[in-house]
């Protein structure tokens, strides 16, 4: 039986070929949109996966309290880490201090390369289960040791073995290889972690650290931790969230709070305000599942309204049918089954289209994600998807034609009645509805990337580059440096800086001055820089004077940015001071010298943080900063540069980065959205688009005769035009004024997520509108025009 349904539903589609293509066409986009989103959501619930212990892995997390303002971040102090062996070392399997993921120069004979990497304590590798390729489990038993990943080992050795070689990193230390594990796949935490360096190490060769010891104040480290077999994350939460409060009272008056955060949340759920929990990019997972679910119901409503558009045509069948016995049940299956073979081929297809546009997918939203050809699980869910959809689209049409009653079709009697076509309107204002949100939420996105990046930045970011300088082979020789650089003609200017341009390493409190609010918490982003710093970035000095090396008390004077002088009340801030409140061993008080433009150094969709620039008296500097000279090609000036560097330092790789591009990374996200937003409405008004052309012919075809009468009675191909076009017109006003609150209320509760955001104007609704308006009457205008320029003759003539 189920056979023969099939042999009719393919003789029907073969009959409709023009219904069938658009039929197929509209579902295969709709579904090959929903499979890849269903691929990138799956990539996005995957992530961490290869951490075998991933339910049970934490990272210890603080939340602190400043004037009312509650921070919350993975940054914890070294006597948290005695603290939590000491007193509560039952809780856990294992636990790991860790520093910053950061690069260094590794060199092994004549080949000096850079990777990022982590000093981490012993357990470190055993914590995150790491497949060690070569070598010791335990690799980092040594103190001058490291662990390598395998393209690093690769990179550096080629085909010699690694095990035992030495490899000098920054210039500075020789450790030998103790083990390769394997790279960690993308979609994971440490993914770029290319090295693993004994935390013995790190304490070995920075005086900072070990003196960091006993200090509750210094907030500069990771710890990470694995759950003991009869414990949970809430309960070690419990157990220890007061125990920094509890344990140093200097840092009591900030109320922090200790707390475990857990590995399955830290890609999709990371986002904290005021020290609650409030997601993170869990936020795409569901818009874009959204997207996917209505992009999929838009094709399932073409099929509903071709098929039920060509009830008169299949309602002598189903009289026939009825009439030789057929009950409706055999009816409703045998619709049933023509869509399944619909949906099948489209699946086919869909496939196809996912295979053609995954390479392309892959780089637009810098994922690495494959077909699953080998992933039963996935074909069982299709299985599913194209049965679900099936019914979706094929349930509404079954029910709908297999009502008829065989007597009014077959003596010619059968009309669909005045409300037959409700369903199909309803349909398409819901279909149009959808696009037309679809368009209003990707504009406004669009518009709000660009509104954060017309912000005023507050440096010169273009012709800027930074060269990193993690190597004591630096220290000592900026002024040489400096005189080189300018002295070769490809650079004007140059300075140093503890931080990158476009982001915030360090944050500094504990400092008293005039007028200072009892009670008040301070938290000044820090950086210390060498005293051309202001010059080299074409920062505006406001109030005062720059860095001089002209006065010998600028060593210990500073500048601060204008939200700096709001934000620590200060009317005159030039020639206050910032004294040290630690009285038993005070650093000199610092003397504000000058005010400077605020410049953008965190999100662009963020006010800009209190900061200060400290002239650097300790050789802090991470990078250099080049302005390059304007009247020179870029590319020859870099070139001219970095033989200047090579000459004074041989043994390091040159590397660098414009300012300009870096500071573009901080929309590459939202850019990403935005971009996947437009490629995925411009489908659905496609497909929407698809639906209406077919609803257009089928409309023409129903109304040939009536066309014919009016032409033979003076009517111009305007009139019926306008006859044809002016219903659908109708329909999609309407999806417009429904469309318009919906995606104003999405989007308005959006944009809240963003301190710095664009104010929604009137003409992006009205563009929207005009724009579904304008797609509404190209579609149709093809079908309509094409049935006014008819010869009435044809479609006149009678048997």
């Amino acid at each position: 039986m189920f056979k023969n349904y099939l042999k009719v539903a393919w003789r029907n589609l073969l009959k409709n070929k023009g219904y069938t293509v658009i039929n197929v066409g509209g579902l295969a986009l709709g579904m090959a949109v929903t499979l890849i989103i269903g691929l990138w959501i799956q990539d996005e619930l995957s992530y961490n996966s290869y951490f075998k212990n991933k339910e049970s892995i934490a990272q210890v997390f603080q939340s602190q309290t400043f004037n009312g303002e509650t921070g919350t971040g993975p940054a914890i102090p070294r006597p948290l880490e005695k603290a939590l062996r000491d007193g509560y070392s039952d809780n856990f399997k294992h636990l790991v201090m860790c520093s910053w993921t950061n690069d260094h120069y590794l060199k092994y004979g004549e080949k000096s390369i850079s990777r990022p990497g982590n000093y981490m304590q012993q357990n470190g590798p055993e914590l995150f289960g790491l497949e060690i390729i070569k070598g010791e489990q335990d690799a980092l038993r040594e103190i001058n040791s490291i662990m390598l990943s395998a393209s690093t080992a690769d990179a550096l050795f080629g085909n010699e073995d690694p095990i035992g070689k030495t490899v000098t990193v920054s210039n500075e230390h020789k450790l030998n290889v103790s083990a390769v594990y394997s790279d960690i796949p993308v979609n994971n935490s440490f993914n770029d972690t290319d090295y693993i360096i004994p935390w013995e190490k790190y304490l070995a060769v920075n005086e900072w650290i070990k003196n960091a010891e006993d200090q509750w104040g210094n907030n500069s480290f990771q710890m990470f931790v694995q759950l003991a077999d009869n414990t949970t994350i809430e309960q070690v939460t419990t157990n220890i969230k007061n125990v920094k409060k509890d344990l140093n009272e200097d840092t009591a008056q900030f109320n922090p709070q200790i707390f475990l955060f857990p590995m399955k949340d830290w890609y999709l759920r990371g986002s904290f305000e005021n020290g609650e929990q409030v997601g993170g990019r869990i936020k795409y997972v569901w818009l874009f599942g959204v997207i996917g679910a209505f992009v999929l119901l838009l094709a399932c409503i073409n099929f509903m309204n071709l098929s039920t558009a060509r009830s008169e045509k299949r309602g002598k069948e189903v009289g026939i049918r009825k009439s030789i016995g057929s009950q409706r049940g055999q009816l409703i299956y045998q619709f049933l089954s023509e869509s399944f073979l619909v949906v099948v081929f489209a699946f086919v297809v869909a496939i196809l289209l996912v295979l053609l546009s995954l390479n392309g997918f892959n780089e637009l939203s810098r994922k690495e994600i494959s077909f699953p050809w080998d992933n039963g699980m996935f074909w069982m869910v299709s299985l599913v998807f194209i049965v679900f959809t099936s019914l979706l689209a094929g349930s509404y049409p079954a029910l709908y034609l297999s009502s008829f009653r065989p007597v009014d079709v077959l003596k010619g009697t059968f009309k669909t009645g005045k409300y037959a076509g409700l369903p199909r309107k309803i349909l398409v204002v819901v279909q149009f509805t959808v696009s037309v949100a679809f368009i209003i939420g990707t504009v406004i996105v669009m518009q709000q990337i660009n509104f954060a990046k017309n912000r005023p930045v507050g440096y010169d970011k273009e012709g800027l580059i930074q060269i990193p300088t993690f190597s004591q082979d630096f220290v000592g020789k900026y002024d040489l440096m400096r005189t080189e650089f300018i002295g070769s003609g490809a650079v004007v200017e140059m300075s140093t800086s503890s931080s990158p341009t476009t982001q915030i390493w360090s944050n500094r409190g504990g400092f008293t001055w005039e007028g200072k609010p009892e009670g008040f918490q301070e938290d000044l982003a820090w950086t210390e820089v060498s005293p051309e710093y202001a010059k080299s970035l074409n920062l505006k000095i406001l109030e005062g004077r720059d860095f001089s090396r002209d006065f010998a008390t600028d060593s210990l004077g500073v500048l601060i940015n204008e939200t700096a002088k709001k934000y620590l009340g200060m009317e005159n801030p030039v020639g206050q001071l910032l004294r040290d409140d630690n009285e038993e061993d005070p650093n000199p008080p610092l003397k504000i010298i000058g005010v400077v433009q605020d410049m953008i150094t965190q999100s662009p969709y963020e006010p800009v943080k209190q900061g200060v620039y400290v002239y650097d008296r300790f050789n802090n500097a991470s990078y250099y900063n080049l302005r390059l000279n304007p009247n020179n090609n870029a590319s020859k000036s870099i070139a001219t540069v970095e033989n200047v560097f090579k000459e004074h330092f041989p043994d390091i790789p040159f590397e660098y980065e414009f300012i300009d591009s870096e500071y573009g990374q901080k929309f590459a996200s939202e850019e990403r959205i935005g971009t996947l937003s437009g490629v995925f409405t411009a489908l659905a008004i496609l497909i929407s688009c698809l639906g209406l052309f077919g609803l257009t012919s089928f409309v023409a075809e129903q109304r040939k005769k009536e066309i014919g009468v009016r032409k033979v009675l003076g009517a111009s191909i305007f009139n019926v035009w306008n006859m044809l076009s002016k219903d659908f017109l109708k329909l999609v006003v309407i999806s417009c004024f429904i469309a318009v609150p919906i995606a104003y209320f999405i989007m308005n509760g959006w944009l809240q997520e963003y301190p710095y955001r664009v104010v929604l104007k009137w003409w992006i609704f009205a563009v929207a509108m005009l724009g579904a308006m304008l797609v509404t009457i190209a579609t149709v205008s093809f079908q309509a025009i094409k049935a006014a320029r008819a010869n009435p003759v044809k479609s006149l003539r009678t048997e």
